[in-house]
């Protein structure tokens, strides 16, 4: 395990708007591992549909780090603290998936992602967030991930 103080710090924020509505974010703190960070940014979010159709996998993974979601989030100011590991892949799946309707589509990309090592999701989330057309970026992580002759 990385100390606090060589690793960024990241929390999950969970908002319930209503019934069935359920937000999840992933936002990166301010750091000694990232003086570039001076507020709170957030990294990530998906709500609706999308984080339905991938809501068990999410919740098993949040599971598996000991973050259980208890229904009271929305009261709550404070987020969940999440290893640096869960929240590449978390944010890298939701900037994957937001845009998408494709049932099959998602779940090849939720799959190919949850395969993916903690490099290469920092290096696509990386490239996510930091490149001029972000959204060029997203489109070749999910043709990669959904092309059928890529195996």
């Amino acid at each position: 395990m990385v100390t606090t103080q060589t690793a960024p710090i990241y929390e999950l924020r969970v908002r319930r708007h209503g019934p069935g509505d359920t937000e999840i974010e992933v936002w990166q703190l301010p750091s000694l591992a990232s003086p570039h960070i001076t507020t709170a940014t957030r990294v990530a979010g998906l709500r609706g549909r999308n984080l339905e159709l991938i809501e068990h996998r999410v919740l098993r993974r949040l599971s598996q780090a000991g973050v259980r979601l208890t229904g009271h989030e929305a009261e709550r100011k404070e987020g969940h603290r999440i290893e640096e590991d869960l929240a590449l892949m978390l944010g890298l799946l939701f900037r994957t998936l937001a845009p998408m309707r494709s049932r099959d589509a998602m779940r090849a990309v939720a799959e190919g992602i949850e395969a993916m090592g903690r490099e290469e999701a920092a290096y696509w989330l990386g490239m996510a967030m930091h490149r001029k057309n972000p959204r060029r970026v997203l489109t070749a992580l999910r043709y990669l991930l959904t092309d059928p002759k890529r195996v």
